[in-house]
């Protein structure tokens, strides 16, 4: 007799907590899906660097992989946001959030995904940005990780990726400088000049072999100059991006004080 008195007890309970669940859902952990996305960026930046160092294809394999389970993960969090009675801050901080942090991760994809198409090696400032790159996706990882135990440190981190960002986006200016200096280009090993000058010979026939490939040449620097400003520029925007996340981790922050 106690136990059944036990069971209908039981079964009380069990259902009040659904009419209270239903009533009032818990509330997502935004703070771990926000981390999980922040996981993934870690990962495809670690790749993109490797990427530029090595040229492998395997690493630029790699990240458009991370990329595509970025995008999982960024359907999932918005999908459960749109579903979410309640959340533990701002519903439009953590949309922005959401999409910022994927956004830095598309322009890697977009950065290797270019580089196959226009026929561009990796070079030292793309490197140098790929690692900041690195450092930056690190910072604003620590940041989401550390924003509802310690938000001081969160902020820090928030900080450290703005700061990173203004790195980035002076090393992104000297590249420029160098990619349009003539000289610099022509004071290149050869190896490391563009090798399809051949390519814009029979655009000019009516000259003389000689005067064709100067010509060629010129055309060949031009085209050359033209495809890495636009690798250079997306790493710049992917950059942005991360800055941009790390400002809507400062506002949550302050909004949360």
């Amino acid at each position: 007799m106690q136990s059944e008195t036990e069971s209908t007890k039981t079964k009380r309970i069990s259902r009040l907590s659904k009419i209270i669940n239903s009533v009032f859902p818990r509330t997502p952990d935004f703070y771990s899906m926000l981390n999980d996305q922040c996981d993934v960026v870690v990962q495809a930046m670690e790749m993109l660097a490797a990427y530029m160092q090595t040229g492998e294809q395997k690493r630029a394999n790699d990240v458009r992989r991370l990329e595509h389970e970025g995008d999982i993960l960024k359907i999932r969090n918005i999908d459960t946001l749109n579903r979410s009675f309640s959340t533990p801050f701002d519903r439009e901080d953590i949309y922005r959030a959401i999409t910022s942090i994927d956004e830095g991760l598309n322009y890697a994809k977009t950065t290797v995904r270019e580089m196959e198409i226009l026929g561009i090696e990796p070079d030292a400032q793309m490197l140098e940005m790929a690692k900041l790159l690195q450092s930056s996706a690190q910072k604003l990882q620590s940041g989401f990780a550390t924003l509802k135990k310690d938000p001081s440190l969160a902020e820090q981190s928030a900080a450290a990726v703005q700061k990173v960002e203004r790195q980035v986006e002076k090393l992104y200016r000297n590249a420029l400088s160098q990619l349009f200096d003539a000289k610099y280009y022509s004071a290149k090993p050869r190896a490391e000049q563009s090798s399809n000058q051949d390519e814009f010979l029979h655009l000019l026939d009516p000259l003389e072999e000689a005067d064709c490939r100067a010509v060629a040449s010129g055309l060949a620097y031009v085209m050359e100059v033209l495809k890495r400003r636009e690798i250079y520029r997306h790493l710049s925007n992917a950059s942005d991006h991360f800055a941009h996340a790390g400002d809507i981790l400062h506002n949550i922050i302050v909004k949360t004080a």
